[in-house]
């Protein structure tokens, strides 16, 4: 029996539309027939030729005397291709010594991510994405893990990839993402951490809520010893502190946990790092340790760390002050067994070498609205008017949708482009500032209509991603590849 492949000019005879190509890193032999994926020019499809296709679909030829089906990429599909070929579903990865969230806000990033990702000994989270990105872009969650799923078959990649409900922040939103079998869960605490604490004297403490005896009792007057020489100690105005910041986020977290990870698959992640007040080593060791008394078991926890991670921009900070911290917050991550997590990871190179050396290669980053710049990268260079109207829209859009995020970038200082030439536009996404103003105005941008209803931007932008594919997964590629060697430079 012929191999699917190796068919393509009967393809082209037989099926209404003409496949252009098929993609030969998508083949699979299952019990029944053999799949491919192929390129329908505007679309991509599945083939499934044998007997008893396992997929929804209205659309059979026979060639060679067995039904070929044409198979749609529906959530249906996408299902299916879960039970049939199981790599094609998420799986538990965050347990793994290193693991890279890689979010993709568009749904077309997973095969530039997967090129770049194949290069190291690292595990990917490839459907990433946090309540807020979804409903900036009326995406679904299904829709997310649909998305990645076709792109894991399309490259027969068979490593392992996670799936994560990012920065959920209740138990609907929870359940929502676990039900759509996303096997991470990261817990936004950041409603219930009183930051207010970390600057009130110890009689002002004492007043809003007095510290409890047996809390006394087990802190205070220890010294706690981490890996190495590394320790933590409190004072009774550190530790009351501790106790008012986090007492509420940790009760959140057993309450979440208990109603729906506990003795299930779902691996979980501690957000605490949502807040202006950075986690002191000290406050990270009490987080960790009340948890742990309250049975609460997570992978990953996410402090907030000193200086500045804003979106889309290099660490802003005292890099020393970092480092010397840092080191603490992986002793205690260690000392409980579990990963240091570094959020709003995109583009910290200043920070990587550190992270991967400290954590000894032991760790989670997240990245997300990167893959996003650089897709509007590949607009800058290959349709400069388009980019040239997206990016004047983006300017008038921008104070409305900074109230989302925390960024550095005045309006004042957003660069004018009327008067630059085609060929320098691609060099606004080396600038912090123009790259705060497109990183943010994302959903603004993807959603705004013309006077008829229709969409402005987002469908001549897909048709526009579509048609240089190619290019768009090198640049992807080349940018993530940056981000992986600053941490793996070893491997």
């Amino acid at each position: 029996m012929e191999k699917l492949i190796d068919l393509l000019p009967s393809l082209q005879d037989k099926l209404q539309d003409k496949p252009l190509a098929l993609y030969p890193e998508s083949w699979n032999q299952l019990e029944n027939g053999q799949l491919c994926m192929a390129d329908f020019g505007s679309y991509d499809a599945i083939l499934f030729w044998g007997r008893n296709c396992p997929f929804p679909t209205d659309e059979v030829v026979e060639i060679d005397q067995l039904p070929l089906a044409k198979v749609p990429l529906t959530h249906e599909t996408a299902v299916c291709l879960h039970h049939l070929l199981p790599f094609t579903a998420p799986q538990p990865v965050l347990g793994q010594d290193r693991s890279f969230g890689m979010g993709d806000r568009l749904g077309i990033a997973t095969l530039g991510h997967i090129r770049a990702i194949r290069k190291y000994d690292v595990y990917p989270i490839f459907a990433q994405q946090s309540m807020r990105e979804i409903k900036l872009m009326n995406r679904t969650y299904d829709d997310v893990l649909d998305r990645v799923t076709f792109q894991v078959l399309q490259a027969g990649f068979k490593k392992g990839y996670g799936a994560d409900g990012d920065h959920l922040k209740s138990l609907e939103e929870v359940r929502y993402a676990i039900g759509c079998g996303y096997t991470m869960i990261t817990l936004d605490c950041s409603e219930h951490i009183r930051g207010e604490a970390a600057s009130m004297s110890g009689m002002e403490l004492e007043a809003l809520r007095p510290l409890p005896a047996a809390l006394e009792q087990e802190y205070l007057g220890r010294s706690f010893q981490l890996t190495g020489d590394v320790s933590v100690q409190f004072t009774r105005t550190t530790l009351h502190q501790a106790y008012l910041i986090y007492g509420e986020a940790i009760s959140f977290a057993k309450s979440i946990y208990d109603a729906c990870i506990a003795g299930s698959s779902v691996e979980l992640e501690i957000s605490i790092d949502e807040t202006e007040t950075p986690t002191t080593p000290a406050q990270h060791f009490f987080a960790a340790n009340e948890l742990k008394k309250a049975g609460v078991v997570f992978k990953t926890m996410a402090p907030r760390f000193c200086g500045e991670f804003q979106k889309g921009i290099d660490y802003i900070g005292d890099l020393a002050q970092f480092d010397e911290e840092f080191k603490v917050h992986v002793a205690v991550a260690d000392h409980f067994g579990y990963k240091i997590s570094v959020h709003s990871g995109s583009d910290k190179f200043a920070v990587y070498p550190s992270v991967g050396r400290m954590t000894h290669g032991r760790f989670h980053v997240k990245t997300s609205g990167t893959s996003w710049l650089e897709a509007l990268r590949l607009v800058a260079v290959a349709e400069p008017a388009l980019f040239r109207e997206l990016y004047a829209y983006a300017i008038g859009v921008f104070p409305e949708s900074r109230a989302n995020y925390h960024v550095s970038t005045e309006p004042e200082q957003i660069p004018d482009i009327s008067g630059m030439a085609d060929k320098d536009l691609p060099s606004l996404l080396n600038l912090a500032t123009s790259r705060q103003l497109l990183h943010i105005t994302y959903g603004k941008i993807m959603n705004e209509t013309n006077p008829d209803g229709s969409l402005r931007f987002k469908d001549r932008l897909y048709r526009f991603w579509r048609e240089h594919r190619a290019e768009y997964d090198s640049i992807l590629e080349r940018h993530m590849d940056r981000h992986l060697s600053l941490l793996m430079p070893h491997m």
